[in-house]
């Protein structure tokens, strides 16, 4: 099963199979804004579910070397580097969702607003780490750096999912809900432990 599963991985076909499934949430807030389906709140709809599916892709590009590990299919390390592409994507729809739907790209409101709720500063700061690591994220960047100080600065990831699961956490005190943070909590823990485990156990 293992060997079958590997085989079709490694099918050049897998990587645009895969692409085409991660785009498919972004399919379904282009047709549900088309057909007005997004509900009274069009702008604050679209803010939620894209920020929703950048954790979930977060999630996804942390699980990669987890299983790649526990399944034993080192061919699933040949998807992390889009999938850590496609985080950093939904991230920029979830900021343009609320810089331009959700604020009219006035930047004096945003200011305003991000003094009176600092979690959309969380919000930002995790996505100016996303825009470092998805800038270095090519070969180049690699021989330009050097392997080391590469795999230095992608270890920010695992910052930017502490301070992305902060923003959802504070983002959702206000209204006292926080079922899906701890879900995620429980994912993205689960996920850190495992690496920090490794860590100290090799």
């Amino acid at each position: 099963m293992r060997a079958w599963l590997g085989l079709r991985l490694a099918r050049p076909a897998a990587k645009p199979v895969l692409l085409l499934l991660c785009l498919l949430p972004l399919a379904w807030l282009v047709w549900g804004a088309a057909a007005n389906r997004l509900g009274a709140n069009p702008a604050e709809a679209l803010v939620r579910a894209s920020g929703d599916w950048t954790l979930r892709m977060l999630c996804l590009v942390l699980a990669v070397t987890p299983l790649r590990t526990l399944a034993q299919l080192p061919v699933l390390a040949r998807f992390r580097r889009m999938l850590g592409l496609l985080v950093y994507f939904y991230a920029l729809l979830h900021l343009l969702a609320y810089g331009w739907f959700d604020m009219g790209l006035d930047l004096g409101d945003i200011a305003r607003d991000v003094a009176k709720r600092p979690f959309i500063l969380l919000g930002f700061t995790a996505f100016v780490l996303l825009t470092l690591l998805a800038a270095t994220s090519f070969n180049r960047a690699v021989r330009a750096l050097g392997g080391r100080r590469w795999q230095l600065l992608h270890r920010a990831v695992y910052a930017v999912a502490v301070v992305a699961l902060l923003h959802f956490f504070w983002m959702r005190a206000g209204k006292n809900n926080f079922a899906e943070v701890a879900v995620y909590a429980a994912i993205l823990g689960g996920l850190l432990a495992w690496r920090l485990h490794r860590r100290l156990t090799a």
